[in-house]
């Protein structure tokens, strides 16, 4: 067997569970390896190319929801590590659109199989990216590896989803959205945005942030784990801590806002400082005012 022998060239000893993935420890135990040449190199790429089509077709992710929890699974982001140290530098394109990149990860090409929508110019999706059925890109966007969009989300121009973010079903990403990335360290958080989730223009979701089922960021508003966000509905204070992310709860809907600097200069010179403020929760006119036409889909 090609893998049990890679795994004696570079010095492991080969495991199995019934309760991972076939390919876990494999992965783990390349990333562990650290420098690979020759034979072990080759077969190593082997690897790596079984592990990136299951990223690419949605079958591994770079964390997952178990018992209501999300939960990192770090030999995912290892897996993908793996692949920036195996892969080389290499051209693609041509013309005035050509690029350079690390040859483990090419661009994606999509088929009407796939049945996802991707508009013409200049938009961009690694392989290694899971997009599911009835997803539409509108131009420009761009998909990093590891992210995981799931059925019917429309990502709108200019708005980019980092490595390893996952996105539910039937989110809006507006126009120059970000969510962010995070691939290192392994076992961070990645951004997590929940399924009916509308993402409003301009806004910015980071640093593991996640965002709870039917949540509503309206227009600019920035989401970190340094930042706290105040909930006037419930009269709470939601911040991220050591062990846990910044948690946006379900149906939210999340404006931009200011609170008051009360000491020192800044006080004296009437500063305030930015902070996201939750000002309702979901109603029938929330839905009616941000409801997507069937026909767009």
């Amino acid at each position: 067997m090609q893998v049990r022998r890679l795994l004696v060239l570079t010095g492991f000893r080969y495991k199995y569970s019934a309760t991972m993935h076939p390919l876990q420890s494999q992965v783990e135990q390349l990333y562990s390896a650290g420098a690979l040449s020759g034979e072990a190199a080759q077969q190593a790429r082997q690897v790596f190319q079984q592990f990136r089509e299951e990223l690419t077709q949605g079958r591994v992710r770079a964390a997952e929801k178990r018992d209501g929890r999300w939960q990192v699974n770090a030999w995912v982001k290892q897996g993908i590590l793996l692949g920036f140290r195996l892969g080389e530098l290499a051209e693609s394109g041509n013309g005035a659109l050509s690029f350079v990149d690390k040859s483990t990860f090419p661009p994606r090409h999509f088929s009407v199989e796939d049945k996802i929508r991707v508009v013409p110019g200049g938009s961009s999706v690694r392989t290694g990216a899971y997009l599911a059925a009835g997803v539409i890109c509108m131009p420009p966007m761009y998909v990093n590896v590891g992210a995981y969009v799931d059925e019917g989300t429309l990502i709108d121009s200019h708005a980019l989803v980092g490595s390893c973010a996952q996105v539910g079903k039937r989110v809006h990403l507006s126009a120059a959205a970000q969510i962010g990335g995070v691939l290192e360290p392994v076992n961070a958080s990645p951004v997590i945005i929940e399924d009916d989730v509308l993402v409003g223009g301009n806004c910015g979701v980071y640093a593991g942030t996640q965002v709870r089922p039917g949540a509503v960021l309206g227009a600019g508003v920035i989401l970190t784990r340094a930042t706290p966000v105040y909930d006037l509905v419930r009269e709470q204070v939601y911040r991220a801590s050591a062990n846990e992310p910044l948690v946006i709860p379900e149906n939210a809907v999340v404006a931009p806002g200011a609170r008051a600097i009360n000491k020192g200069k800044a006080a004296e010179w009437g500063l305030s400082l930015y902070t996201p403020v939750i000002v309702k929760y979901r109603d029938e006119k929330t839905q009616r005012s941000i409801e997507l036409e069937d026909w767009i889909r």
